[in-house]
């Protein structure tokens, strides 16, 4: 089915931003993982709480690692 007002969906815009952002990065010499690391930043930034969350993620890994391994006691 057609959309009435001829926009595209919005995972076609993405794509489409997407592959802007590329282009425009290999065009100015910015290498892969620049890019990748932008974008993710980008991504995490634009959910309230995601930052947040991921580090306290890491955080509880790294305790549970030193746990592990016996170089912190549990509580």
């Amino acid at each position: 089915m057609q959309n009435p007002n001829h926009t595209k969906p919005w995972h076609a815009e993405v794509g489409d931003l997407l592959a802007q952002a590329a282009t425009l990065c290999v065009d100015h010499g910015l290498d892969v993982e620049s890019f990748m690391r932008g974008a993710w930043s980008a991504y995490v930034e634009s959910r309230p709480g995601m930052k947040e969350y991921l580090e306290d993620l890491q955080l509880r890994r790294q305790l549970e690692a030193l746990r592990k391994v016996g170089r912190m006691g549990e509580a």
